[in-house]
């Protein structure tokens, strides 16, 4: 998916939040985005927003020295999500459908996107999780059931902190041995890393690697061997979260897609509204 002219406001809503945390200074703000405007008008637009976005906060880490800016918010985020595991687990496992009913859950929990929205309120992720099964999933169910039933090792690639505590739901009812976790392999935003995935205890179920970048999607141009090696063996990819979308969407392998539509540009490339909860299939070419 490449960048478009709306991308461009929400680059400059990323880059002015992030300077917010930086600092209480206007000053400061301003400095940081009259630079980050310039490189925005620099850039090749026909790159996928998330290596735009990559590298406007590849330049912001440089020159601040603050390496992981959203730690706190991740923090806080996988701690809540930890908080709520226990309850949805026993919604899963006394659900007529448990797969159903986890990838419910996951898709919920793609509403903590620091990228789409700083300042989300734990109310919002309650408020999510406790309407997840009543959201429509608009995909095909019976494809994805079977895709999983079929498949001898599974890709899941994980989006972001607190979102993927709810991300073991799924992968639990996947089957674990089959499973292994990619995370970002640097920090970005408020994207999972590997300490992210054990502190929601998914180093006891599945291997974790990192992707080998700070890229919030899946650039395989930047991703390490490993990863691609697997990305390329694997009988089924789970994606999850817009930003691996908006970085895979035109990849000629099968992929699931599972997201929220927070954004009228994905909801222009995927089809659908925004606010939908996505279970896609992205067919092979």
């Amino acid at each position: 998916m490449k960048t478009c002219l709306d991308c461009l406001p929400c680059f400059v809503r990323q880059i002015l939040d992030a300077g917010r945390l930086i600092s209480e200074d206007p000053a400061v703000h301003e400095e940081i985005l009259r630079e980050s405007l310039q490189d925005l008008a620099n850039e090749n637009w026909n790159n996928t927003p998330p290596v735009i976005a990559q590298r406007l906060h590849k330049k912001l880490k440089t020159k601040t020295g603050i390496n992981d800016l959203y730690r706190d918010q991740k923090k806080a985020h996988n701690e809540l999500a930890l908080h709520l595991l226990p309850k949805l687990r026993a919604d899963v496992s006394t659900s007529d459908d448990p797969l159903t009913s986890a990838a419910h859950f996951a898709i919920a929990g793609n509403i903590i996107d620091l990228g789409a929205k700083n300042g989300l309120s734990e109310n919002e992720v309650l408020s999510a999780v406790e309407h997840a099964s009543e959201e429509p999933l608009e995909g095909d169910l019976d494809a994805f059931r079977t895709a999983v039933e079929n498949a001898e090792s599974i890709l899941y690639l994980g989006d972001n902190a607190g979102e993927i505590v709810f991300d073991r739901l799924l992968i639990e009812q996947l089957g674990p041995e089959r499973v292994t976790l990619a995370v970002r392999g640097a920090p970005i935003l408020n994207d999972a890393l590997e300490e992210d995935a054990r502190l929601a205890g998914l180093h006891d179920l599945v291997p974790i690697i990192g992707n080998g970048n700070d890229v919030p999607g899946t650039d395989l141009e930047q991703c390490n061997d490993k990863f691609r090696a697997l990305f390329n063996s694997a009988d089924l990819v789970i994606s999850k979260g817009q930003g691996n979308f908006e970085t895979l969407n035109e990849n000629p392998r099968q992929i699931f897609f599972l997201f929220k539509v927070k954004c009228p540009m994905v909801a222009n490339a995927s089809g659908q509204p925004l606010g939908t909860h996505v279970l896609m299939e992205k067919a092979k070419q």
